[in-house]
């Protein structure tokens, strides 16, 4: 049988995936300044009218590439904790998503570092920037009540605090794990993530008394 006709929508939208996956890679490689539309363009194989046809500018792609990757890591996250029947489950799946990821990490880090100093310079990009921090900081909070809550501990600080700690451990410690690699584990971000959430585990219990 031929294959199927793509209708117009997704031919576009298929269209603005490939723009989007050639800037990932063009402004990983050479930053977002480094990476004019003409090689967007050429790198996904259209023309730079096919850019204008699917983006005012620029800008507006880079917009575009943060939602995109916002959306992706908060559905793959959420994904992992469905069916989870118990913590150590739960650790094991993030331990191997880590495991993933760091096959990566250096495309993944030039992109986010790159994504955030373009937001930096341009203050206009920078409440999406912000958006995507709140939701990773929202997702962490979420995991920490689950885990509490099983456990019939209490919260000993405001679980969107804890939520902010370790989505900025997180940060830090793929950083030292890019920069340093030596003696750091690709699941550093979850042996770290682990003892923080028992030791919370067992201050939470000491707050509620004995059961």
């Amino acid at each position: 049988m031929p294959p199927k006709r793509l209708t117009r929508a997704e031919s576009r939208e298929r269209t603005r995936e490939r723009l989007l996956s050639a800037a990932a890679e063009l402004f990983a490689e050479n930053g977002v300044n480094g990476a004019s539309v003409e090689q967007i363009a050429e790198r996904a194989g259209f023309s730079r009218g096919a850019f204008y046809g699917n983006f005012a500018d620029k800008q507006e792609l880079v917009v575009e590439l943060l939602d995109q990757r916002m959306r992706r890591e908060l559905a793959e996250v959420r994904a992992l904790r469905e069916g989870v029947r118990s913590f150590e489950e739960m650790l094991d799946r993030l331990r191997a998503w880590n495991s993933e990821r760091a096959r990566h990490l250096e495309d993944w880090f030039a992109l986010r570092t790159e994504l955030t100093l373009y937001a930096l310079r341009n203050p206009e990009v920078r409440p999406k920037l912000a958006e995507r921090e709140r939701l990773a900081r929202a997702a962490h909070a979420e995991g920490v009540r689950e885990r509490l809550a099983a456990t019939g501990a209490a919260a000993p600080a405001d679980p969107e605090f804890l939520g902010l700690i370790l989505h900025a451990l997180e940060d830090g410690l793929l950083t030292q794990r890019f920069l340093c690699p030596d003696g750091i584990g690709d699941e550093v971000v979850v042996d770290a993530a682990e003892l923080l959430l028992r030791s919370w585990t067992a201050l939470g219990r000491d707050q509620t008394g004995p059961t």
